[in-house]
């Protein structure tokens, strides 16, 4: 790893960044200096600015993807080499805000049935009943479960939060029957190639989307779907906003409050949170 490299990532820890953000900006900048053929403090901010057009208009890249590199070389720039009256123009045109597309609770249950790994469906149970985003169900412990308060705790979420989520009798029984058979020790999804690692995210997206093929699931969701699902369901069983917003982490009461546009306009107010996992009823038409 070259010494502009190692600075660069130590700049990223010291601010807080997360850790894929770290990877994202350290790979847009190698394909920057792969692009030149050079070390990135040997490159102009005239020749910087002329990459971003070309990944724009040749590369013909997505908004999106050209704003994060713009993001990673303005930290290259400003804050690693110091240069800090360095900036780069960029049109950055809002992004049209799209809903997901939400599983209902029947379709949710098939993924689950179509799961017969037991450790990979206790994983989905695990994301969906709690509420978990990606990395925090791959980074779950065994430590982080108290069933005596049946609460999941979820350290260092997103914006380096811990906080504490459900953990319903239907997941812990599940929960016991993964560990009795695998006896995980620290991590409680372990990479099944090292017990001492994580899963990676990487299976956990292939797991999750082999089991919806599998229940014939045509929507466009990734496995951030049984998050969502999570929110809205509760939301329709009539559990308050607030404590939704309590166990999926949020920061802002207005991020929670986009699922009342997901959730059916059904709701039934019962005003607690409900066991998720149990069998939903057959909808009747």
């Amino acid at each position: 790893m070259s010494a502009l490299r190692q600075q660069m990532q130590a700049d990223m820890v010291l601010r807080g960044l997360a850790y894929r953000t770290q990877q994202t900006y350290i790979e847009s900048v190698a394909k920057f200096a792969k692009f030149y053929g050079r070390s990135p403090d040997q490159i102009t901010q005239e020749e910087a600015q002329r990459y971003l057009l070309h990944l724009l208009e040749e590369r013909k890249l997505a908004h999106s993807s050209c704003n994060v590199v713009c993001s990673a070389l303005q930290f290259l720039y400003g804050v690693t080499l110091k240069r800090r009256e360095a900036e780069f123009d960029l049109p950055r045109p809002r992004v049209a805000q799209r809903l997901p597309q939400i599983l209902s609770r029947e379709e949710v249950a098939a993924i689950f049935e179509h799961t017969a790994n037991l450790k990979h469906r206790a994983f989905l149970l695990t994301t969906y009943a709690a509420g978990l985003r990606l990395l925090e169900s791959c980074h779950l412990k065994v430590a982080d479960l108290d069933s005596d308060r049946m609460t999941i705790r979820v350290e260092q979420g997103k914006g380096a939060k811990d906080r504490y989520t459900l953990l319903s009798p239907l997941l812990l029984k599940e929960l016991r029957r993964y560990w009795i058979a695998h006896r995980p020790q620290l991590w409680l999804f372990p990479s099944p190639r090292n017990a001492r690692l994580p899963m990676l995210p990487k299976s956990a997206q292939r797991i999750f989307y082999a089991a919806k093929d599998r229940a014939g699931i045509t929507k466009q969701c990734g496995i951030h779907g049984l998050r969502h699902a999570f929110a809205t369901h509760l939301l329709e069983a009539g559990t308050d906003v607030h404590t939704i917003q309590r166990l999926m982490g949020h920061g802002s009461l207005s991020t929670t409050a986009r699922y009342f546009h997901l959730a059916q306009k059904h709701l039934s107010g019962s005003g607690s949170t409900s066991d998720l996992l149990a069998r939903p009823e057959p909808s009747r038409r």
